[in-house]
């Protein structure tokens, strides 16, 4: 493929994520000429984004063509690359995600990925993705879906059993990770690399070294965790020092897949700090955008998410190598079932997206991850069926349940609420 190509921004709406993508798009060279379309349901947010890509496009001198519709057919057809940062009435919904089941006796961190969170995240999520992915067959079938949106690994997974269209799934877990066992070394974050491989939010960290000599670090990260601040990533630090491997990305997402997660804190996600923040942010544009506010040097500075990457590569043949990226499994790690969605380094170039296997996980890590599978393959079947019944059996088999009365309770009142969004979406 060569340039130009049409990239559509699908959730474009939002504006904080919109950001994101829009500095990495217009840090580089490589996507001169191409056309931006931005998408969004709600015409005043979306205009107000538009207005700052075209800002940002000219400050850059990124030289994109920058257009918006609130038309999701009209901007797909043709598209070569479709960028999904959708979410469904996001912070309500998933505030009663996680105080639902704490009602009933669960104990969770987050109620995201993992865990009742993670099951109702993929019922109503999972039809609104099939509804992109049915317009991307019929108007732009060769177009790569990069998704960006929780929960990743069942909406990669849920794409890979049944649909033909490309896709990757994006999420800086590993940096995180990289950072993480930097910081507890005294190193700085670019001083080491590292190689994960895992489900997302749950990578095991295989090889950790110096990026210039290629020391192995993981005798310097014991011996540094040993006599480290214990109340920095304590769940994690635990689960390092029974197996042996740093398991990413953080001690709460990481807490959405366990039985003793909730020991990571049960505080769930700062749902007002995130409202606050979002105010801050809008306030900060609308200055920018009225030229009342001087635009902060980070607006033009790439965010280290790795969309527009994976775009350059397959539209160059640039061969560029990614740190994660979310596929579909088909035995990459082999140690895992192949029709799990997997988060490993890759390969972006014409001929599409290349997983880079590591081998196998160490066994009982793979053990670890196992547990998983099954509550992730029943979570994306009950979505795509729409099956309250196999919901309630992936409830079940959940290591965060530990109530039979309480998963049924629980499924009844969420299920009520997020009725509007679960349907059938498969034949």
């Amino acid at each position: 493929m060569t340039a130009p190509a049409k990239i559509v921004f699908l959730g474009a709406s939002s504006m904080s994520f919109g950001l994101s993508m829009m500095r990495d798009l217009f840090a580089s060279d490589a996507l001169r000429g191409c056309t931006l379309t931005l998408v969004g349901r709600n015409p005043q947010t979306l205009a107000k984004t538009t207005e700052l890509a075209k800002l940002l496009n000219q400050k850059t001198g990124a030289g994109l063509i920058i257009e918006q519709t609130t038309d999701r057919r009209a901007a797909l057809d043709g598209a070569h690359f479709v960028v999904n940062a959708t979410a469904i009435d996001r912070n309500r919904l998933w505030k009663l995600d996680f105080e639902i089941p704490k009602k009933y006796g669960i104990r969770h961190t987050l109620g995201e990925n993992g865990g009742p969170g993670g099951l109702f995240f993929t019922l109503r999520t999972l039809p609104l993705i099939f509804d992109f992915v049915r317009d991307m067959e019929e108007l732009c079938p060769n177009a790569l879906f990069l998704n960006f949106s929780n929960p990743e690994s069942r909406i990669v997974m849920a794409l890979g059993r049944y649909s033909k269209i490309r896709c990757i799934g994006l999420c800086h877990g590993i940096f995180m990770g990289r950072d993480a066992v930097a910081h507890i070394m005294g190193l700085p974050h670019d001083q080491v690399d590292v190689w994960g491989a895992g489900l997302n939010h749950f990578q095991c960290l295989m090889q950790i070294r110096d990026r210039a000599s290629g020391e192995d670090l993981y005798p310097r990260l014991r011996a540094a965790e040993r006599d480290f601040d214990p109340n920095y990533a304590p769940f994690t630090r635990r689960l390092f020092r029974a197996f042996g491997h740093w398991l990413t990305c953080s001690d709460d997402h990481l807490g959405e897949y366990f039985a003793y997660g909730w020991e990571a804190g049960e505080h769930g996600y700062d749902f007002a700090g995130d409202e606050r923040w979002r105010g801050e942010f809008v306030t900060l544009v609308d200055g920018v955008l009225a030229g009342s506010t001087p635009m902060p040097s980070w607006f033009t500075e790439p965010s280290g998410e790795r969309g527009g990457a994976v775009i350059a590569g397959v539209l160059h043949n640039q061969k560029r190598f990614l740190e994660a990226g979310v596929v579909y499994n088909r035995s990459t790690i082999p140690n895992l079932p192949g029709d799990l969605a997997v988060e490993v380094p890759v390969v972006a170039d014409a001929a599409g997206i290349h997983p880079v296997s590591l081998g196998p996980l160490p066994d009982p890590v793979a053990k670890l991850m196992a547990m998983q599978a099954g509550v992730q393959q029943l979570a994306v079947e009950a979505a795509v069926h729409g099956s309250k019944e196999l919901a309630l059996q992936a409830l079940l088999i959940d290591p965060v349940v530990n109530s039979a009365v309480a998963a049924e309770r629980l499924l009844d009142e969420l299920w009520e609420i997020n009725q509007p969004y679960i349907r059938r979406c498969v034949p």
